[in-house]
C-alpha cells in the first residue's frame, strides 16, 4: 500500500496514485498527499489502476478531497478503477459527485 502524487506545473494538476488496498491505513499519506501542494491546482486526479480495494473509509477519504479542492475551486477525477473498485463507487452514488473514468 502506498500513495504517490505528481505535481504538473504546467496544467496545474496533482495526480495521487493509490496502490495496494485503500482504506484508513492510508488516510494520514492520502491527506497529506493534497494539502500541502500549490492553491493554484485546478484539477486532483486520482489514479486506482493499482488499488485493489476501497472501503467506506477510502470513500470518506475522497470526500475531504471533494471538500478541499472545491474551496479552491478545483475539481476532482477519478480514473483508471478495476470493476470491484469500480462497484463501490458506483453504489456510493460517487459518479454524481466526481468526474470517473
Amino acid at each position: 500500500m502506498d500513495i504517490q502524487r505528481t505535481f504538473e506545473a504546467s496544467n496545474k494538476r496533482v495526480t495521487i496514485s493509490v496502490r495496494g488496498r485503500f482504506d484508513f491505513a492510508l488516510y494520514k499519506a492520502f491527506r497529506e498527499s493534497y494539502r500541502d501542494v500549490d492553491t493554484t491546482v485546478r484539477e486532483y486526479v486520482v489514479d486506482l489502476r493499482h488499488a485493489t480495494s476501497l472501503d467506506s473509509a477510502a470513500l470518506g477519504m475522497l470526500l475531504l478531497l471533494r471538500e478541499h479542492a472545491t474551496s479552491l475551486s478545483a475539481t476532482v477525477a477519478i480514473r483508471g478503477a478495476i470493476p470491484e473498485v469500480s462497484r463501490v463507487l458506483d453504489i456510493a452514488k460517487f459518479r454524481s459527485l466526481f468526474h470517473i473514468s
